[in-house]
């Protein structure tokens, strides 16, 4: 899974990302923006992994992970004077969401803070984007019309392009655009920015951390919403004693680290889940899709495992954790045997059997 941090500049994006990552990126409020992003491979919290590697004691322990990339800052008319180089654009589209840090703290630089209005700005700024890469590429297809190239699938994306155009003309963003399976399937490598997943960060101070007098509920009126305090949990992130930092997130009423919040609401927002596979080996967690069958879990894990799939041994952590052992589970008729078809829940424990 890859997010990508954007914002403002001077939005405490860097710091948000030093936060979830415990990394010391610098972070300098009157330089300009770089024109490198950070990047970072985050674990994702999960408590059930550290719970098997107690049962299981494997030599390896591997926690999902999600990649982080906190790009360069935006301003009013970013789109039209080419912030992102082409190489920069290119790898925000691979993102498989968008993250928006927005100012919630003041600071003498810039004075008053307006988190509603950020929103908007930069939810306009990539609607910019997607508007002159569609007008871009219809130019492109009304050229290959003039030189006899009118092809039906041509035909077909300037009719679903010149649609997409009149939706983002009426300044809406495309993931609340309703396409066919075949308007899906001509877009797809375009890889519009208003149609991916988008959430916004609300970047607090310490001071009105947790106040947010009607805010946050403004927000989620358009948009997912999460709220740190930015400066605070970048300090917390370079603790290195534990009851320290416990004792500061008890002041501040943070029950979870910002990494640990981060994915888990990401995880939600995205619709992912994860499954298990265990032993003596390795306890390992994996990343799938809320719906994915046993088949395609299996996938997750090797393409060999999907081409020769036979059945999948399969537990929940739950009734493992409840039965003491996977001897007690097989023994109390908790342990299946399950089919391709078979949809995987979060929390699963997986066997795949096969032959190739």
């Amino acid at each position: 899974m890859k997010i990508g941090l954007i914002g403002l500049q001077n939005s405490g994006k860097t710091t948000i990302f030093n936060a979830l990552t415990e990394l010391q990126a610098e972070v300098n409020v009157f330089s300009n923006a770089k024109a490198e992003p950070n990047i970072a491979i985050v674990e994702v919290g999960d408590e059930r992994v550290g719970k098997l590697t107690e049962m299981y004691l494997p030599k390896k322990t591997t926690f999902a992970t999600i990649e982080l990339i906190d790009f360069v800052g935006l301003s009013a008319g970013s789109a039209k004077e080419g912030t992102f180089s082409s190489e920069l654009l290119n790898l925000i589209k691979t993102m498989d969401a968008l993250t928006l840090v927005v100012k919630n703290f003041k600071d003498d630089l810039n004075g008053d803070v307006s988190p509603l209005n950020d929103i908007n700005l930069i939810s306009d700024e990539l609607l910019l984007f997607d508007l002159i890469f569609t007008e871009t590429r219809l130019e492109r297809i009304a050229h290959q019309f003039s030189r006899g190239k009118k092809t039906n699938e041509l035909v077909f994306e300037e009719k679903t392009l010149n649609r997409i155009l009149d939706h983002l003309n009426e300044n809406k963003p495309l993931r609340t655009l309703e396409l066919s399976a075949d308007e899906e399937r001509v877009i797809r490598g375009y890889q519009y920015l208003t149609q991916k997943p988008f959430l916004a960060i609300l970047n607090s101070g310490e001071d009105n951390f947790g106040n947010g007098n009607g805010l946050i509920p403004s927000i989620q009126k358009t948009h997912d919403v999460i709220e740190f305090a930015g400066s605070f949990e970048m300090e917390l992130a370079q603790l290195e004693n534990e009851d320290d930092e416990k004792m500061f997130m008890d002041e501040m009423g943070i029950k979870e680290s910002a990494r640990n919040r981060l994915t888990k609401f990401a995880y939600e927002m995205l619709g992912y889940i994860s499954f298990f596979t265990v032993g003596s080996d390795e306890v390992r967690a994996w990343t799938i899709q809320k719906g994915d069958s046993a088949v395609q879990a299996a996938g997750a894990i090797h393409t060999d495992l999907m081409r020769g799939f036979i059945r999948a041994e399969c537990f929940s952590y739950e009734a493992l954790i409840q039965a003491g052992s996977e001897k007690a589970v097989k023994s109390n008729g908790t342990f299946r045997l399950e089919g391709k078809n078979y949809v995987v829940q979060d929390g699963d424990v997986l066997s795949i059997r096969f032959n190739v």
